[in-house]
C-alpha cells in the first residue's frame, strides 16, 4: 500500500507486478518521470502512482467494454428474436419491432386484444387502463408500470349507430387551406389499426409518460403477431348489456302493439252489438 497526498490505495499481492513485468514496463514507463523533471526520492512515489491509476483506469476500460459487449448481446437478441418471428409473421417485421430496444420488460406482462366483434370506443377504454396500470394495485400517476398490449383483428372491429360515415379524422398540412379530412370507412380501408391508435391515444393523459406508453401499444390488422415465443395471456373482455333496439324504437313498438290490441277489442265490441241488436229485432 501507499499514500499519495490524499489518495490512499492498497494492492493486494496477487495485483502487484512480477520481476518480468517491471521488466518489460520499464522500457516504456520509465523515461515518463524524467520528461517531467521528476528526480530523486520523488521517483518511487511517482511510479506507484502512476501504476495505480493506470490499474483503475483499465477497471474503466474493462467495465465500458462489458456494458458494449452486453448492448451487443441484447442487440443480437433481438435480431435473433425478430428473425425467429419472420418466418411465421407475414406483416412488417420492422415496423412490429420498432422502438421495443426502449421498452424495459422487466416483470411485464403480454396481453392479447381480440379486436373482431368489440366496439370500438369501449376496446380502446379498455386498452388505455392497461397501458396505464389502472389495474394494478401498484398504479401511481407519475410512473408508467402499464403491460404491453397486442391487439389483433383490427380489421374486424365495429362501430355503433352511423359512425362508420359519420365520424371523420382532420389534419391540416400546414398550407393554407390544406385542411384535410377522411371518414371512418375510409381510414378503415387504409389502415385499420390507425384508427385503434388514434382512439386509445386520445384516453390517455397529455404527459411525459404518453410516448412510452404508445410504444407498449402493438396493433395488427390480422390475426397473427410475432411476439409467440412471449409469455401471452389473453385478455377477458368484460361482460355488457346489449340492448335488442334502441328505446325510442322500442317505445314505437309497444304503441303499434297496444293500438293493435285496442282494435281488435274495438271490433269485438262492435259485432257483439250487433248480434245483441239483430236478437232484439227478432223477438220484436
Amino acid at each position: 500500500s501507499f499514500h499519495f497526498r490524499s489518495l490512499s490505495i492498497a494492492l493486494p499481492k496477487t495485483l502487484l507486478f512480477s520481476e518480468s513485468e517491471v521488466s518489460i514496463l520499464n522500457p516504456v514507463f520509465l523515461p515518463l518521470p524524467f520528461a517531467f523533471g521528476v528526480k530523486g526520492k520523488r521517483l518511487l512515489e511517482l511510479f506507484t502512482t502512476f501504476y495505480a491509476f493506470l490499474f483503475v483506469g483499465s477497471f474503466w476500460v474493462v467495465d465500458a467494454l462489458c456494458v458494449r459487449k452486453q448492448k451487443g448481446r441484447f442487440d443480437i437478441k433481438i435480431n435473433r428474436m425478430a428473425t425467429q418471428a419472420a418466418t411465421a409473421f407475414s406483416g412488417n417485421i420492422k415496423k412490429a419491432f420498432a422502438g421495443i430496444k426502449r421498452i424495459n420488460l422487466d416483470g411485464l406482462r403480454w396481453r392479447v386484444f381480440d379486436a373482431k366483434g368489440q366496439v370500438l370506443g369501449r376496446l380502446a377504454s379498455q386498452l388505455s387502463i392497461v397501458l396505464q396500470g389502472k389495474d394494478k394495485p401498484t398504479y401511481a400517476p407519475n410512473r408508467d408500470d402499464g403491460d404491453m398490449c397486442i391487439v389483433i383483428n383490427a380489421k374486424d372491429i365495429s362501430v355503433t349507430g352511423r359512425k362508420m360515415t359519420d365520424k371523420v379524422y382532420y389534419w391540416h398540412t400546414g398550407y393554407i387551406g390544406h385542411l384535410k379530412e377522411r371518414t371512418l370507412k375510409d381510414q378503415m380501408a387504409k389502415d385499420p389499426t390507425e384508427v385503434i391508435r388514434k382512439a386509445v391515444m386520445r384516453m390517455l393523459p397529455r404527459n411525459k409518460l404518453r410516448d412510452d406508453r404508445d410504444r407498449k401499444l402493438r396493433i395488427f390488422a390480422d390475426g397473427e403477431h410475432p411476439f409467440g415465443d412471449r409469455p401471452i395471456e389473453p385478455y377477458v373482455m368484460p361482460p355488457r348489456t346489449v340492448r335488442e333496439m334502441r328505446p325510442r324504437a322500442r317505445r314505437a313498438m309497444v304503441r303499434a302493439q297496444k293500438k293493435a290490441e285496442m282494435q281488435a277489442q274495438g271490433g269485438s265490441d262492435t259485432r257483439k252489438n250487433k248480434k245483441k241488436e239483430v236478437e232484439e229485432e227478432e223477438d220484436a
